[in-house]
């Protein structure tokens, strides 16, 4: 008896089978053909399990290629679109730098404004000139860090960046917490360069029709 599909052939069982109108095989006969059928199954059980050996490898392969086409593409997306945001946090970072060394610079400007304040050197005749002098220099040294504190949360001890509608509220409601005094003051200060160009104009104005 032979497989179709495999290059055995089973040629005890062949020549054992009797021959119509033969004899019966004898027990030996049945005990080779037994024998020869247990080996072409031991073969048939070995080329099975070679071929589900090679069938997982190539399920192994094909997973490993798959799983190369997808990873390339999801890599080359994600490190796409990370280099699109660090080269804009890189951006910002260095805008932002600047606008740090800025603040820094107006605060240690401020800082030597106030250094040479001193009320020892004021006389009966100058200190209320030089007290009203210190004073706008401190008013104006703490306009100079309040804005800073807006712009950087770090000097209040916060470590969270400040959003620009969280700005425009941290301001209003610095201004809103001024006295009337500094409030006027700080209006004054703002005002008073048009003040002096309408005033001026005036005084022109004045002169050119006498």
């Amino acid at each position: 008896m032979g497989f179709e599909g495999t290059d055995f052939e089973d040629t005890d069982y062949g020549q054992t089978r009797p021959a119509p109108g033969g004899r019966a095989p004898s027990r030996e006969e049945l005990d080779a053909q037994l024998t020869g059928t247990q080996q072409q199954l031991a073969k048939l059980r070995e080329t099975q399990e070679q071929l589900e050996r090679a069938r997982a490898s190539l399920e192994e392969m094909r997973r490993r290629r798959t799983e190369f086409t997808l990873g390339l593409a999801e890599m080359r997306q994600q490190l796409t679109r990370g280099v699109g945001l660090l080269e804009k946090a890189e951006l910002d970072a260095r805008r932002q730098a600047e606008q740090l060394a800025r603040t820094l610079d107006g605060l240690r400007a401020a800082n030597g404004t106030l250094e040479p304040l001193s009320d020892k050197a004021w006389t009966d005749e100058n200190w209320e000139q030089e007290l009203t002098r210190a004073l706008t220099v401190i008013e104006n040294a703490r306009m100079e860090f309040n804005g800073a504190r807006l712009k950087w949360p770090v000097l209040d001890g916060k470590t969270t960046p400040v959003t620009a509608d969280e700005k425009s509220v941290n301001e209003a409601a610095s201004l809103a917490d001024l006295p009337l005094g500094r409030l006027l003051k700080l209006g004054l200060a703002l005002t008073w360069p048009l003040a002096v160009a309408v005033l001026l104009v005036g005084v022109l104005a004045y002169v050119f029709r006498h």
